[in-house]
C-alpha cells in the first residue's frame, strides 16, 4: 500500500503524490544544495527548524561522514536579516545564490511574507530560479511568496491554519488544504505552521538518504518520526474547543472532555448549562456548527485515537474509557470520522 493511499483511507486531504523525473538515488553521494529564501519578519523556527534537521543528516551513521547537504540562506540583499523574534540570520544575496545549482530551494514563512510579495524583483527571482530546482517547497505562510511566483497555480498547497482563508482569498486558482502537516504536488512542497516543516525535511531526508537516516534524525532532533503530511495540524477536539473558548460552551467542552464516559445525551448537556434541551440544541448549532450528538462523538473519537496510538489496550478497553457503549459503536464512529478502522489507525499511528 502507498503513503497516499494510506492517506486516502484515513480520509486526510493530502495531494497527491507525483513522481519526480528527476528522482535521484537515495545512495547517491553528491552534495545536494539546500537554499533558504528568508526576509525581514521570517519566522526563525520556519527557518531553522528545518534546516537542522538537514545539518543533522550530515552527521547521521548512513552519511559515514560525507557530506550530503550543502546548506545557504539567502535574501533579497543578503547580510544580517532580523527575523520575528528579533535574532538576525547571516545570508547570502539572492542573486549570488543562483550562481551555483540548487538542488531544493525552501520559501521560509512569517509575517513578513506580505511586504515581500510587493517585491516584483524578488517574485521574478523565485519564478525563474525555481525552474532549475529538483524540489522547492515553501514553509508556514512562505506559500504566499510561491503563490505569488505561480508555482503552484492549479495545485495543492498547505500553510499555517490562520492563514488558510487569506491564502485563498489571494489565490482563488490555488487548492488550498487546511488540515495536513505538509502537501506534496511532484517536486512542489508545503508545510503548514512552524514544526511541520521538520516533518517535511524529514520526509525529504527520507527521500534523499532512506528511512534510516530519517529515523536517526528524528531521533538525535527529539522529534516524532514520522507524523505523515496528512496528518491533522489539530485534532478534531481541538478545533472545537479553539472555535469558542470564552462563549456559552467554553466550560462545557472542557467538562465533556474530562467525562467522556458520563451520560452526554441533549437532556444532560442541557441541564448542566441551565438550558432547556430544545433551546441548547438550536443554539448549539448555531454557534458550532454541528449537533451537540456530533460533538460529543468527536471528543469520545479523539480520545481513542490517543489511546490507540499510545497503548496496546484491547479495543473493548479503548471503546469504554472514552465513552463508548461496545467496540462495534466504536468502530462505526471511527468509519465515519477517521475513514479506517480503530485497528487500521493503531497500525498507522501506533507507536510501536
Amino acid at each position: 500500500m502507498t503513503g497516499s493511499d494510506v492517506y486516502g483511507q484515513i480520509g486526510l486531504q493530502v495531494a497527491e503524490i507525483g513522481i519526480n523525473d528527476n528522482m535521484q538515488s537515495k545512495t547517491a553521494s553528491r552534495v545536494r544544495r539546500i537554499v533558504f529564501v528568508i526576509y525581514p519578519g521570517v519566522t526563525l523556527l520556519d527557518v531553522t527548524g528545518p534546516l537542522q534537521a538537514f545539518s543533522s543528516a550530515n552527521n547521521t551513521e548512513i552519511a559515514n561522514g560525507k557530506q550530503h547537504y550543502q546548506i545557504e540562506v539567502a535574501s533579497p540583499d543578503g547580510g544580517p536579516v532580523a527575523t520575528d523574534c528579533y535574532v538576525e540570520l547571516s545570508s547570502i544575496p539572492l542573486k549570488q545564490a543562483a550562481l551555483d545549482p540548487i538542488d531544493t530551494l525552501i520559501v521560509a514563512g512569517g509575517e513578513g511574507v506580505f511586504d515581500v510579495v510587493e517585491q516584483q524583483d524578488t517574485v521574478d527571482w523565485l519564478a525563474k530560479t525555481s525552474k532549475g530546482c529538483r524540489r522547492v517547497a515553501s514553509t508556514c505562510m512562505g506559500s504566499f511568496l510561491t503563490a505569488a511566483a505561480g508555482l503552484i497555480n492549479g495545485h495543492s498547497v498547505t500553510t499555517h491554519w490562520r492563514q488558510v482563508d487569506e491564502l485563498k482569498r489571494r489565490f482563488p486558482d490555488i487548492d488550498v488544504k487546511r488540515d495536513p502537516l505538509f502537501v506534496r504536488n511532484g517536486n512542489m512542497w508545503s508545510s503548514a505552521g512552524v514544526t511541520a516543516g521538520i516533518d517535511l525535511a524529514l520526509a525529504m531526508i527520507e527521500e534523499d538518504m532512506g528511512h534510516e537516516a530519517a529515523m536517526q534524525v528524528a531521533q538525535a532532533l527529539v522529534v516524532f518520526f514520522k507524523r505523515p503530511g496528512g496528518q491533522a495540524q489539530f485534532s478534531d477536539v481541538l478545533n472545537i474547543q479553539a472555535s469558542e473558548t470564552e462563549g456559552l460552551f467554553a466550560d462545557l467542552h472542557a467538562w465533556i472532555a474530562g467525562h467522556l464516559q458520563s451520560d452526554l445525551s441533549v437532556p444532560k448537556l442541557a441541564e448542566r448549562i441551565a438550558m432547556s434541551p430544545r433551546s441548547f440544541s438550536r443554539k448549539y448549532k448555531e454557534k458550532m456548527g454541528m449537533t451537540p450528538a456530533k460533538a460529543v462523538e468527536i471528543m469520545r473519537v479523539d480520545a481513542a485515537k490517543r489511546a490507540l496510538a499510545r497503548s496496546d489496550l484491547q479495543l473493548a478497553k479503548v471503546a469504554f474509557n472514552a465513552g463508548f457503549s461496545d467496540e462495534q459503536r466504536l468502530r462505526r464512529a471511527f468509519q465515519r470520522h477517521v475513514g479506517v478502522s480503530p485497528l487500521a489507525y493503531r497500525d498507522m499511528f501506533g507507536e510501536s
